[in-house]
């Protein structure tokens, strides 16, 4: 049984990263990174090492780090350009001025079915790739992210045969496709649902390399280095969680300057924290 689940994992794997090999062998569109929602503390970059505060409507593309501080929650959505109207879009600049707040974001609906993330605080993640391509039958999308720090909640919708998914964490590579989940950069990994059989993750500890299929309903501790069913309390969170992320964003943001700090509000606003 161990013998099938290993020829199982690495075959899912090597899938799953293989995939889009072919299909990027021409070139993709850049895709967008757009912040749906903000509260709390949170700033990026543009890989240039200068941080600004980043606003609900902000749209970044690959190369861009995202970062919370205490009590910071960031949605993006990944993909295509999220088009607002103008009423709904939020300064491209913010600067000190006698109007503060400034008003991020005025209201968002999600699709039913996208690519969404959501940082917690404490995160720092980086947007490796995102590139789409539109065949005419369907869209093919290249996403890349690299968690260094911290923990993130993730909405991967049923992804095309020659998309891939991946998200890199310090010690590790994990691939994902059609599937809701949690992942830290220690490799905690959580599978809320998934119509894909999964998640795979392949974890370096103590130099050895391993790789796990979570499947939905299942946690894995690397320190226990075993999955096991998700506990009632944190099937909880992950469910408020992922239903936040379907449901319609009322933001308005406020801007807050003390001594160069910038503290960053949701006034109002709906989903749930993790």
């Amino acid at each position: 049984m161990k013998n099938l689940r290993t020829i199982f994992a690495s075959a899912l794997f090597a899938t799953v990263i293989s995939v889009g090999a072919m299909a990027y062998a021409q070139d993709g569109q850049a895709g967008f990174a757009t912040v749906v929602r903000v509260q709390g503390l949170a700033s990026y970059t543009l890989g240039d090492g200068n941080w600004h505060p980043l606003i609900a409507g902000k749209a970044l593309v690959a190369g861009s780090t995202i970062r919370t501080g205490d009590g910071g929650i960031v949605d993006v959505v990944l993909g295509k350009q999220i088009d607002f109207p103008q009423s709904q879009r939020a300064p491209d600049r913010i600067s000190p001025a006698a109007d503060s707040p400034v008003r991020g974001l005025i209201s968002s609906k999600p699709a039913e079915v996208q690519n969404v993330v959501r940082l917690t605080p404490g995160t720092v993640l980086t947007i490796d790739k995102l590139t789409t391509i539109d065949t005419g039958a369907d869209t093919v999308s290249d996403t890349e992210l690299n968690l260094q720090q911290g923990k993130i909640f993730a909405s991967v919708k049923k992804l095309s045969a020659t998309s891939q998914y991946l998200v890199k964490i310090p010690n590790g590579i994990a691939g994902v496709r059609g599937t809701e989940f949690s992942i830290s950069a220690d490799g905690a990994t959580a599978v809320f649902e998934s119509t894909t059989g999964g998640l795979v993750l392949s974890l370096t500890i103590g130099g050895v390399t391993t790789t796990y299929v979570v499947a939905a309903g299942q946690m894995l501790e690397p320190a226990s280095g075993g999955t096991a069913p998700i506990s009632p309390g944190l099937d909880g969170i992950l469910s408020d969680v992922f239903t936040a992320l379907k449901t319609t964003y009322n933001v308005v943001v406020s801007f807050d300057y003390n001594d160069n700090n910038i503290y960053i509000s949701s006034i109002t606003g709906i989903g749930a924290n993790p």
